[in-house]
């Protein structure tokens, strides 16, 4: 639920919102806010005046006519804003959130009066997608008042609170054991016993442990939201051209008179399965990103101990070169170190990318699965579209190459200790790079490579301090009898179990790898001996074989 909580704040003063309401953009915006960030813009200014002028631009440089999206009647359905004004010159400021907002032209009105209409031509711009409308006479109230969101916000604070207490006690509030249906109020045993005795009327009422007493709260009906051209007049139909409720007077006499009118009932549940739809494909991203963080955390594991493999191999060439190599060990190990913090920095900045990503598109779940719990078709629809579409806008950016590592686990570094003593001034990493050679002979892994009963397991890998890229693997056997070596196994995986071979008999196996510059030499040769018979489950590890 903490995932949430951003959903559920204002962009402008960074607190929860009070008394939403709904842009044409779809976003949201605390009533008081929206009237503090209302900027006055006269007639005669123009963008093109302004620009002809020479005048200085804010920071807002994005509201010109020329490159901002305009609002129309057609596209938002929330009435007619005839024009657009250019990009006030007041400086901006930033809000708790980061979002840059203007500030407030004038003080706000106290609370006791009721706001002044809004001066001509007011332009409010949306802090969140920056898209600017100029207001028409209704002001701030031809926006529509969001009361699912309300609502959502008033269930997350009192899941937040702690729990309940008796609303009788005189003193120190004792915590509450049932709470009564009828009375609608929470006792504790003391208070019950006094104040609610289970005898005459209050016999017949229902009590009812707290935490059922606070969701029955919860699942009150709520205020009916009212048709925004029509205050007096409930939402009884959907436009589907406008995307919003509408009421029966805006069906006769209003602009929705000639629109395409479907029943609220039928399209509330529509876009509820829609949102449910999309939601599980979101919840299959999210999935795969908590498994993706997982995989990232063990390359953290790995890498730290390739990294102490990398260093014991290259202290140890260089101990064996001491007299010719000290003055270039100290510069190898910075490099290798180098390559390591290298490592760690991209994959540790792509946990801590995917652990944003993943906890906004947590709490955009969240929040879905709140909105979709509100009985109020009204309040639904008017955010319906918007969700559907940020639902998809989210799963579409855990697309393709987002659960990706970003780095390998493996260090693209190597140091060849063959050349003459001569050489070693001039060995360098990244000639090795750039010389592209064969890979070198690999390596296999005594300790894991194993034989039961007909069948053996091997497993190798590559030196550690080797960088040459391989595309493969070629596993070879002998017929048992000492005859010819024939393939096995090719491909990329440093593991082959080979099964189906004679009972009691002793096969010798090798392994080369294979790059687009050739093959590599075999390595050492492994001998393998089989169980005798079916005497039972017998397992063998193999011995050091030269």
């Amino acid at each position: 639920m903490e995932e949430m909580e951003e959903e559920l704040k204002c962009p402008v003063c960074g607190s929860f919102y009070r008394e939403p309401i709904i842009l044409p953009c779809s976003h949201n915006l605390c009533q008081a806010c929206a009237r503090n960030i209302l900027v006055q813009t006269p007639d005669s200014e123009s963008p093109q005046s302004r620009r002809a002028s020479g005048s200085a631009v804010s920071d807002y440089d994005y509201l010109d006519l020329d490159k901002m999206s305009l609002y129309s009647e057609a596209d938002s359905g929330y009435g007619s804003y005839g024009g657009f004004a250019s990009a006030p010159t007041t400086p901006c400021q930033k809000s708790p959130n980061g979002v840059r907002v203007f500030p407030p032209a004038a003080p706000p009105p106290p609370a006791a009066l009721a706001p002044p209409p809004p001066p001509r031509n007011a332009c409010l711009t949306c802090p969140q997608c920056h898209r600017s409308l100029v207001l028409d006479e209704r002001g701030l109230r031809g926006f529509p008042r969001n009361r699912l969101l309300e609502g959502v916000i008033d269930r997350y604070q009192q899941g937040r609170a702690a729990a309940l207490r008796c609303q009788l006690c005189e003193k120190a509030p004792k915590e509450a054991a049932v709470m009564c249906e009828q009375c609608d109020v929470f006792y504790c045993d003391p208070c019950r016993l006094r104040c609610h005795p289970p005898r005459g009327p209050l016999a017949k009422h229902r009590l009812v442990p707290p935490a059922q007493g606070r969701v029955s709260r919860r699942l009150s009906p709520r205020k009916i939201s009212t048709c925004t051209d029509h205050e007096l007049e409930n939402h009884s139909m959907y436009c589907v051209q406008c995307k919003s409720p509408v009421c029966y007077q805006c069906l006769e006499e209003g602009k929705h008179s000639s629109h395409e009118v479907k029943a609220l009932g039928a399209m509330w549940k529509l876009h509820k399965s829609q949102l449910s739809q999309a939601l599980n494909g979101l919840s299959d991203r999210a999935k795969e990103a908590k498994e993706f963080l997982v995989q990232l955390r063990n390359m953290v594991q790995q890498i730290q101990e390739n990294s102490v493999e990398f260093e014991a191999c290259l202290v140890a060439q260089c101990d064996a070169l001491i007299d010719a190599l000290n003055r270039r060990k100290a510069q190898l190990l910075s490099r290798v170190n180098k390559e390591h913090e290298h490592k760690l920095k991209v994959v540790r900045d792509q946990i801590s990318h995917c652990t944003v990503k993943l906890r906004q598109t947590t709490g955009l779940m969240e929040y879905c699965l709140e909105v979709i719990k509100e009985n109020d078709p009204s309040g639904f629809l008017q955010i319906s579209d918007a969700l559907i579409r940020r639902v998809h806008m989210t799963e579409d950016q855990w697309g393709k190459g987002t659960l990706t590592p970003r780095m390998t686990t493996d260090f693209d570094l190597n140091l060849d200790n063959a050349p003459l003593l001569q050489s070693i001034h001039q060995l360098d990493f990244v000639q090795m790079k750039v010389s592209s050679p064969v890979p070198a002979p690999p390596i296999l892994q005594l300790e894991e490579c194993c034989t039961h009963n007909n069948s053996a397991t091997l497993s190798w890998k590559q030196p550690p301090l080797s960088t040459v890229q391989v595309e493969g693997y070629i596993l070879e056997l002998d017929d048992g009898n000492g005859g010819q070596f024939r393939e096995v196994y090719v491909g990329k995986e440093t593991m082959c179990t080979v099964d189906g071979l004679h009972f009691n008999s002793t096969y010798s196996a090798r392994v080369k790898a294979f790059n687009k510059s050739g093959v590599s030499p075999y390595s050492k040769t492994l001998v393998l001996q089989t169980s005798e018979g079916t005497k039972g489950n017998q397992e063998h590890n193999l011995p050091n074989n030269p």
